[in-house]
């Protein structure tokens, strides 16, 4: 049978250790909570520093005009007239001055603009797909990024497959709002279907074909293919994976642009949109 001290200093000790858990979980609140509030804090100073490179970027860098129809290409038209191809190409150019944007950054490449979204931002390129991850378009470090070209690409004559990177962030800048593509309000919205595309040398449009949500893989940034085959498989399987069936058709003589981005916090999933090249304006 227990004594009634043995009993006294049993309970002690168990209040003593009940006190030391008390104390440890209020300390790792506190901590959690220092470290929650260092990263909200992160994340809105990042923002604001993104907010105001954006307004240093002057508003009229980007102008949408009527295409100079002496010096454009349509490419690949339809024989079929009713197609909405013949609408799309109507649609005014992105044009763009490059000589500011270049002072301002170097590696700016382009300048794109999707419709229905918040996408309007100057693409930079460089030797790898890290660097722009981390850092904004004034090279700055940043974790929301900046909106980049994929570093095996050619963004003078655009290759097969062209990819264009930003973070999905949760305030809608740089990729966020791609995210609206896989909502029906965006998809059933025909004058959305159109990406527009500015660069040193010309002026582009982009007809809109996939959009689609998936698990991370590398297949849909595939950039080099080993035949016409191999390519027009691909260009199949990407329409065959769309929650649209668009009007757009795709085969091994179009040349296409990628979007991608996260769709969720932890990065396990992406939100892809794939056009066409329908319209060349040469600068």
């Amino acid at each position: 049978m227990i004594s009634r001290r043995t009993y006294q200093k049993h309970k002690k000790r168990k209040k003593m250790l009940n006190k030391l858990l008390c104390i440890f979980i209020i300390i790792l609140s506190l901590g959690l909570l220092v470290i929650c509030a260092y990263k909200i804090y992160h994340w809105f100073n990042d923002n604001k520093k993104i907010e105001d490179i954006s307004q240093d970027i002057s508003e009229d860098t980007a102008q949408e005009k009527k295409a100079n129809e002496e010096n454009t290409t349509n490419i690949n038209p339809p024989e079929n007239k009713s197609d909405d191809y013949w609408d799309y190409i109507k649609m005014d150019m992105l044009s763009v001055d490059f000589n500011e944007l270049k002072k301002k950054n170097p590696d700016t490449v382009g300048w794109i603009k999707v419709n229905g979204t918040n996408i309007n931002y100057p693409v930079v390129q460089t030797k790898d797909n890290d660097y722009y991850l981390t850092h904004a378009y004034d090279k700055t470090k940043n974790e929301a990024g900046w909106i980049f070209a994929d570093y095996r690409n050619n963004m003078t004559t655009f290759d097969r497959n062209t990819i264009i990177y930003g973070h999905g962030r949760l305030n809608n800048t740089m990729f966020g709002s791609l995210k609206n593509i896989i909502n029906s309000n965006w998809y059933n919205n025909k004058n959305n279907y159109i990406i527009k595309f500015s660069t040193p040398s010309e002026n582009t449009l982009w007809q809109v074909f996939s959009v689609y949500s998936i698990k991370v893989e590398s297949y849909y940034i595939t950039t080099n293919f080993a035949s016409d085959q191999e390519y027009n498989t691909f260009l199949q399987t990407l329409k065959g994976r769309s929650k649209k069936d668009f009007s757009a058709k795709v085969n091994a003589t179009d040349k296409i642009i990628t979007l991608s981005t996260c769709e969720d916090v932890a990065g396990t999933k992406r939100v892809v949109m794939h056009a066409k090249l329908i319209k060349i304006e040469k600068r």
